[in-house]
């Protein structure tokens, strides 16, 4: 049995409700980061391609520290700029928040043919960074994730 005379009642709720807003709006601010990213191919961002969306991005406090979960959808089951994508929301993040995290990006389950393969490159931070040693990638990630520079 509670006792509501207890000044600590209610303290944890509190604390709770307090980082559960603060969580939903660091989601939305992820999300805000990462919808105006282009389309590698396409004129279009990944926001008008539904490729993210706001449910896409969760966030939770794990031992003092934000962990972000990107779950992203390609537009075709064989998409094969998924990896390519992945990369640019990775980079566009790490660019863009001011603080430490952890981020894990994934392919929405079932939505591609080598899902386990992709996921497994967009999270492996050797993998990523041998790819943005790559000019012509690195190029491409940039002109992604630039929202002044639109396609030509």
């Amino acid at each position: 049995m509670s006792n509501t005379n207890d000044p600590s009642f209610g303290a944890s709720r509190i604390d709770n409700d307090v980082n559960s807003q603060s969580n939903r709006n660091l989601a939305l601010d992820v999300y805000d980061l990462i919808k105006d990213i282009k389309d590698p191919e396409k004129p279009q961002t990944l926001e008008d391609l539904k490729v993210v969306y706001e449910s896409c991005v969760e966030v939770q406090k794990v031992a003092g520290q934000d962990h972000i979960t990107i779950t992203f959808t390609p537009t075709v089951p064989h998409c094969s700029l998924a990896t390519l994508i992945g990369l640019c929301i990775r980079v566009k993040l790490e660019k863009s928040l001011p603080e430490k995290f952890k981020l894990d990006i994934y392919l929405k389950k079932g939505t591609h043919s080598t899902e386990n393969e992709i996921n497994k490159q967009i999270n492996d931070k050797e993998r990523i960074a041998a790819a943005m040693e790559n000019p012509n990638l690195r190029k491409i990630v940039e002109n992604c994730i630039d929202e002044d520079n639109g396609y030509d």
